[in-house]
């Protein structure tokens, strides 16, 4: 049965990635919560996505914890060095300003604040998988409207780069750290 051995990994793939995949942010309570409570709609920056490693006895949530609960793992300069909350405003390095919007079972959102060097109102949704015991961060940027910076296109172009490898310095934190999770 040739085509059935294929079939089988194939199926656990599908199974696995629909029941671990990363669970929704709350839903927009009125209209006024505009593009806080997801991307649908508004002004997408861009998606990243990041291998963690194998770590097949460690649930996506779990890494969302490793992070969430030592904030010093992420690129902070001020303020939450430990554990966040939603509400909580940290200093992005470069002293870029953000606020903690959500936090979820396997992902957290922040947005950014005035004084962030790409403007305010830019939210980025960090959200963790596994599928067969390999984990994935996908990271999402997204705006109710472009800013002076992100309407730009030099300068959208440098945030995007700039936030690929900001991003990609903090997945292969957490590709050591998971371990621990």
């Amino acid at each position: 049965m040739p085509g059935f051995a294929a079939a089988v990994p194939v199926a656990l793939a599908l199974c696995a990635g629909l029941m671990t995949g990363p669970s929704p942010a709350p839903a927009a309570a009125s209209p006024a919560a505009g593009c806080r409570a997801g991307p649908a709609g508004c002004y997408d920056l861009y998606t990243y996505g990041y291998t963690l490693g194998l770590h097949p006895f460690t649930e996506p949530d779990a890494v969302r914890r490793q992070l969430t609960d030592h904030f010093w793992l992420f690129p902070v300069s001020g303020g939450c060095a430990g554990r966040i909350r939603a509400g909580a405003r940290c200093e992005l390095l470069g002293g870029n300003p953000v606020e903690v919007e959500y936090i979820g079972d396997d992902f957290f959102q922040i947005n950014t604040l005035p004084g962030h060097q790409l403007g305010r109102g830019m939210h980025i949704r960090f959200a963790f998988s596994r599928t067969l015991g390999f984990h994935t961060m996908t990271v999402r940027a997204w705006q109710d409207r472009p800013t002076e910076c992100t309407g730009e296109v030099f300068c959208n172009g440098v945030n995007r780069a700039f936030a690929r490898v900001t991003w990609r310095v903090l997945a292969k934190t957490l590709y050591v750290t998971a371990y621990a999770a």
